[in-house]
């Protein structure tokens, strides 16, 4: 298993854990100011997108994977500087910013990698039946 590979199912699997406390816990709704129906939302769009990816980072090529992965968590990095900056202002929409930005990027993200074309696979042997060569019996005879 290469390490991208290990990162990518890794990053599948906290995205499943991240996704599944999101979802069953009310603190986190009451934590960030959003209701708990939204919270499920994005909860099982970030567990969906986990799953996703831990079942198809092997089949899809690490380059797909990787792109998506940066793609993904530079929208997070953006989503939370600008939940932060909101709600430092004192607006209640911080959290919904947040939560909105997961449920939407993490149902494009699992989209995205399920569309992609899958992964070469490993050259294999040609079907097709090899002939055996035979010793060339006419070496130094003139051509006809």
């Amino acid at each position: 298993m290469t390490s991208k590979l290990a990162g990518a199912i890794g990053d599948g699997a906290f995205k499943v854990l991240l996704g599944t406390a999101l979802a069953v816990s009310p603190a986190f709704g009451s934590l960030f100011g959003v209701p708990a129906w939204l919270m499920v939302v994005t909860g099982s769009a970030v567990l969906i997108s986990g799953t996703v990816e831990i079942a198809y980072a092997h089949r899809r090529s690490m380059a797909t994977c990787v792109r998506l992965m940066f793609a993904y968590d530079i929208g997070w990095t953006v989503a939370t500087a600008v939940a932060l900056g909101v709600a430092w202002l004192g607006s209640t929409a911080g959290g919904e910013i947040w939560a909105g930005y997961q449920a939407v990027a993490s149902l494009a993200f699992a989209v995205l990698l399920l569309r992609a074309p899958a992964s070469a696979a490993p050259a294999t042997p040609s079907a097709a039946p090899v002939q055996p060569s035979t010793p060339d019996t006419t070496a130094g005879e003139p051509a006809p």
